[in-house]
């Protein structure tokens, strides 16, 4: 089978002022001395490629990218657009803490070309951002956005629901505020308890409580309900976009095609093999370093776990999976893949299936994680 050549590229930016105890990402807080050889570490690496390879889509992710100095943060696009060249009609983003995003930072990002912010919101509530550990106000999230307007940029949100003691109408009161925002796009995600995070422990301790799974079930819906009302469209599980403001990068991972990555815990898929760098930071740094591979996991997909991957990614979404579009894409007839799974989750009312095209029922998302695991 062959693959066309990834047409994104994903730059992974593993540092913050502090960890969130909700956060299991791969990262490091409050590590500034680590910046200079991060640097160094992702220029090898990125030479390694060998050729610049030019991207529609290219996204600097965390961690926190605004948690570098506007000189280093200079360098780092540098590094990016030297080795990923944008093409014309490109999407570039860069995630963004409020409480760090100033008018120097941002007039490096806009002057390299940054046309999408993503800020790591949460919330509006001081209440809710202090049990969620974030160190931004309220108000930092409204001048975040007047910044990025100036800037010319598109502005996305990211928000968590279900935080110990929220009640439905704490949530549907920063839905309200993030509309009146007029963000391009919004995220909005159940908090989680990862095993290895503080969260985790303190649930496990007895000392955090979690809302009611029925209460998280009425928050998500008010989120559907009320961004829909503003005008967004629920296009996957998680995302709301104003009509063609969907993410485009991230909708290359739901669609399943190749793209390039770089940087501590960074994932790629090329050629259709997914490559895992090391999540430690300081293994990362020291391997590349010395001039050896950072990769940490490698593994070369069959035609059938690539279609089954393919299936899971194209339901995530809420069109759906047509199934001459499936065939023709990963080879196999979505029938003969998962035919028992999908009637039984008709049957069970979490999918649709008009003979043409499976989708996620409105009782299939509130429980879409759930479905996964059969259809891998």
């Amino acid at each position: 089978m062959s693959f066309a050549p990834p047409r994104s590229a994903y730059i992974h930016v593993p540092f913050c002022v502090h960890r969130c105890g909700y956060c299991n990402f791969a990262l490091v807080a409050g590590r500034e001395d680590l910046v200079e050889p991060y640097l160094n570490a992702l220029e090898t690496e990125l030479a390694w490629l060998a050729t610049p390879r030019e991207v529609d889509t290219l996204y600097f992710g965390g961690g926190t990218p605004t948690f570098l100095s506007p000189r280093q943060l200079e360098r780092l696009c540098q590094l990016a657009i030297r080795w990923h060249p944008l093409a014309a009609d490109y999407e570039w983003t860069v995630e963004a803490n409020p409480a760090d995003l100033d008018l120097e930072r941002l007039a490096v990002l806009a002057n390299f070309g940054v046309n999408r912010l993503s800020l790591g919101a949460q919330s509006f509530r001081q209440q809710k951002l202090e049990f969620l550990e974030r160190d931004h106000l309220g108000q930092d999230i409204c001048e975040a956005c007047r910044l990025a307007r100036e800037a010319k940029m598109n502005v996305s949100l990211d928000l968590i629901f279900a935080a110990a003691d929220e009640s439905l109408a704490d949530w549907i009161a920063d839905l309200e505020q993030a509309v009146l925002l007029r963000p391009e796009h919004v995220s909005t995600y159940g908090l989680t308890f990862e095993k290895g995070t503080t969260f985790w422990s303190r649930l496990r301790q007895g000392t955090l409580r979690t809302v009611s799974e029925e209460l998280e079930r009425e928050m998500y819906l008010a989120a559907i309900e009320r961004l829909g009302e503003a005008g967004f469209e629920h296009y996957e599980i998680s995302n709301f976009a104003r009509p063609r403001h969907r993410s485009r990068h991230n909708e290359v991972y739901w669609s399943g095609l190749g793209y390039y990555a770089a940087g501590p815990g960074a994932a790629r898929y090329v050629e259709g093999v997914r490559e895992t760098n090391h999540r430690s930071t300081s293994t990362y740094l020291k391997r590349v370093l010395a001039g050896q591979s950072p990769v940490a996991e490698r593994e070369c997909l069959d035609l059938q776990q690539r279609a089954r991957e393919l299936l899971v990614f194209a339901l995530r979404r809420l069109q759906g999976v047509t199934r001459s579009e499936f065939q023709e894409r990963s080879g196999v007839a979505l029938d003969q893949l998962a035919g028992c799974q999908v009637a039984r989750f008709v049957e069970l009312g979490l999918l649709s299936d008009d003979g043409q095209v499976v989708r996620l029922t409105r009782e299939g998302l509130l429980v879409s994680d759930g479905l996964w695991p059969d259809l891998l």
